[in-house]
């Protein structure tokens, strides 16, 4: 659920653009109107960052300073950018690009392909699993199930990190990851699997990424006509971009500097992905000229759920403490939360469906409940005690709403009612909107009663009759709306992805919960061993925990329950005990030593004027003109070569043909693409010029800093004449 929920399903979209500001509090409006130059959201938990976000890209469209198609709007998950684009749209301002990084440069890369690599594009796997097993077997390197998927996540990591097979062990070392097998291994495993994909043309989702980036480095053409296209950048959730998601956003931007991002430090819980706030904290450093607005005001929990958020991160130690937000809470106070200690899971699990039965009775949607736990492997034992007392339940990160079998068929039911209703018998009885979705779906299997128990008929029903609540609220909001009305809004919200609610308990891991709240959270497990988690070892792990629980908390609007158990398993020893994390927040418990981190408080800070001249100055452009006959040069490849291409060549041959033969190599062993390495004209640009050190070689059009740091020292050294086992016993 989100909050979007608690307000009218489908609003009236607003007149004008300064009635896209009302209702928004000062910070928000801030947000809002601050529509030039660099800004900074930094948001809590519940502060409305989205409304804040989406009401400030409708509000330059509607203002008539932005223009739809110049705005990108890129978030993490489809989910979140399909209610982005829900948002937007009932805000006035369709048209605007809402995506997930992965998806907007997969557009990218589908279009410039042809012009920038030629020929068909590799074909694109949504799993790696058999891809990475088929690697472990030319290995000759057995894998269980389990750790099919560690190396699986060590592979990703590697690709967002832009770490090579060769760098994979110290750069794994220095990121202080604990590998799953011998680095060695991993690597060896890394390379093979990037041999298999190359062997069968196929690319997975990180390559995505890598080859955006290389492509819009190496042809400024192709990154001109992008940035010709996009104008204005919104970045959400900035907290968890990865390092080869910030090269892409950098690559999107050029010099300009039209970019705002959200985010909050203190839900950093990605890192295992390759996530990291640094770019989130370090943004005032890059952009002293930034407008920084700090969101505060919590609109989702009570006080008393506020109240414990905050003594979570009372006692955190790190970068992202230091910067953490003092949340208050804007509602009216509610109960306490409730702490329980239980002897066993088995027993735990009970008690949790024991009281979700009882609030279901007393009218609660089950709907506005969620159990969130720390591992996946926790459940199954709270599906099975919701099943035993007849609450019907959902897993969260299951098959997407609208991707249900039964939702298409229903889809398909009502747009032919929609087309020739008249003919259809059942619906001779009936008038208004919400009867004749009943009446069709009653055909697909829906009735007034839901079937008892759990299980796969009872999740049929759920979902057809979310359908039907969906067509209640629709007709509420639109009275004259008809079947065909309601049909286009199931199209818009199947292509947003944005889907209705459905009536049962959400069980979900503390990770997937991100992003989404409800009236009443039970936080189950919260155990030492499994809150931390046992292999959380080094501080900056146990950090990331404590972050993952205070996320957990702020998903509750009202009532929390936290709970615990002292054994695993019934007769089993009762030697665990509470999460040092409620130490000095459950009753009876003292504080751990520590410092208190400082809270920030809400509140806007300007950019300093004239900072841009303080800030660290770019490049400024200058006509490329050809060193052989001074022309001024447009085209990006004479540009690389810095010379006509109608002018002599002074390339020395052996030298580049030395280049070509290393250039394979290191695609061979880093499993890209050569042109990923060194492009050919940036190898002609080189034996052309034969730089003798790295501020000559840097000039070169196509060596980056990233690539000059990677690669300089053996282009040098070939340039130099030296075979690279020399230079390597030079150094």
């Amino acid at each position: 659920m989100t909050a979007a929920t608690h307000s009218t399903l489908f609003p009236q979209v607003p007149d004008s653009a300064d009635a896209v500001l009302e209702g928004l509090d000062p910070e928000q409006r801030e947000v809002a109107t601050a529509l030039h130059g660099p800004v900074c959201v930094l948001a809590g938990a519940g502060t409305g960052k989205t409304r804040a976000i989406t009401h400030r890209i409708a509000y330059g469209v509607r203002a008539g300073i932005l223009h739809p198609s110049s705005v990108l709007a890129v978030t993490f998950t489809t989910r979140a950018a399909g209610e982005m684009r829900g948002r937007l749209r009932q805000l006035g301002a369709a048209g605007v690009q809402a995506r997930t990084f992965h998806s907007a440069a997969l557009r990218q890369l589908q279009y410039f392909w042809p012009k920038a690599i030629g020929g068909s594009m590799p074909r694109l796997v949504d799993r790696k699993i058999q891809l990475v097993a088929d690697a472990a077997a030319a290995c000759r390197i057995r894998l269980d199930r389990g750790e099919l998927r560690d190396v699986t996540a060590e592979i990703e990591w590697s690709k967002v990190t832009q770490t090579v097979p060769a760098d994979y062990a110290p750069a794994a070392a220095k990121a202080g990851r604990e590998s799953p097998r011998d680095p060695a291994e991993i690597a060896q495993l890394y390379a093979a699997y990037e041999d298999v994909k190359r062997e069968r043309s196929v690319i997975d989702f990180e390559d995505v990424l890598l080859l955006t980036v290389a492509v819009l480095q190496d042809r400024h053409d192709i990154a001109e006509q992008i940035r010709a296209q996009y104008q204005h950048f919104v970045v959400d959730e900035y907290q968890d971009v990865s390092p080869l998601q910030q090269r892409l956003l950098e690559l999107w931007l050029g010099e300009r500097d039209s970019l705002c991002v959200v985010g909050d430090a203190s839900q950093t819980i990605y890192s295992f992905t390759g996530a990291t706030p640094d770019h989130l904290l370090d943004f005032r450093t890059r952009h002293p000229g930034a407008t920084v607005v700090k969101l505060v005001r919590d609109y989702r929990s009570t006080p008393q759920v506020v109240h414990l958020a905050n003594g979570l991160l009372s006692q955190a130690r790190g970068r992202a403490a230091d910067h953490r937000l003092e949340l208050v809470s804007q509602r009216a106070a509610g109960p306490e939360p409730v702490y329980a200690e239980y002897t066993d899971e088995p027993a735990e699990a009970e008690g949790a469906a024991r009281r979700i039965r009882e609030l279901v009775d007393s009218g609660v949607p089950a709907s506005e409940i969620a159990v969130l736990f720390r591992t996946n492997a926790q459940s199954e034992t709270y599906e099975q005690a919701l099943a035993d007392a007849a609450v019907p339940y959902q897993l969260r990160g299951a098959e997407r709403f609208f991707d249900r079998p039964e939702v298409r068929k229903a889809g398909i039911a009502l747009r032919g009612a929609a087309r020739f209703g008249g003919n259809d018998s059942l619906l001779d009885d009936v008038v208004d909107l919400p009867s004749q979705v009943r009446a069709v779906l009653s055909g697909e299997g829906w009735t007034t009663q839901p079937p008892a128990g759990s299980g796969a008929v009872r999740e049929r029903w759920e979902s057809l009759a979310a359908l039907v609540n969906l067509a209640q609220d629709f007709a509420a909001a639109r009275p004259a709306a008809t079947l065909a009305d309601l049909v286009a809004e199931l199209d818009e919200r199947a292509n947003a992805q944005h889907a209705p609610t459905v009536q049962g308990v959400t069980l979900a891991s503390l990770h997937s919960a991100k992003g989404l709240e409800w009236d009443v959270v039970f936080l189950v497990g919260v155990a030492e061993g499994m809150m931390p988690i046992t292999y959380a070892k080094t501080d900056e792990q146990i950090e990331e925990e404590r972050r993952l629980l205070y996320v957990g908390v702020t998903r509750a609007r009202e009532h929390l329950h936290v709970s615990w158990a002292l054994s695993r398993s019934p007769g089993g020893r009762p030697n665990r005990r509470p999460s040092r994390f409620l130490d000095g927040l459950r009753p009876g418990s003292t504080a751990t030593a520590g410092r208190t981190a400082a809270g920030g408080a809400g509140g806007i800070e300007r950019g300093i004027p004239g900072s841009r001249e303080s800030a660290p100055k770019r490049a400024q452009r200058v006509p490329a003109r050809c060193r052989v006959c001074g022309r001024t040069l447009t085209d990006p490849g004479e540009m690389k070569l810095m010379r006509c291409d109608a002018c002599p060549s002074d390339m020395n041959e052996g030298l580049y043909e030395r280049l070509r033969e290393w250039r394979a190599d290191q695609a061979r062993s880093s499993g890209q693409p050569a042109f990923c390495v060194f492009t050919d004209r940036t190898l002609m640009a080189i034996a052309e010029s034969a730089p003798d050190d790295e501020r000559e070689l840097a000039r070169i059009p196509g060596v980056g800093m990233r690539k000059l740091t990677r690669y300089g020292a053996d282009v040098l050294a070939i340039c130099a004449g030296q075979s690279l086992a020399e230079s390597t016993d030079q150094d």
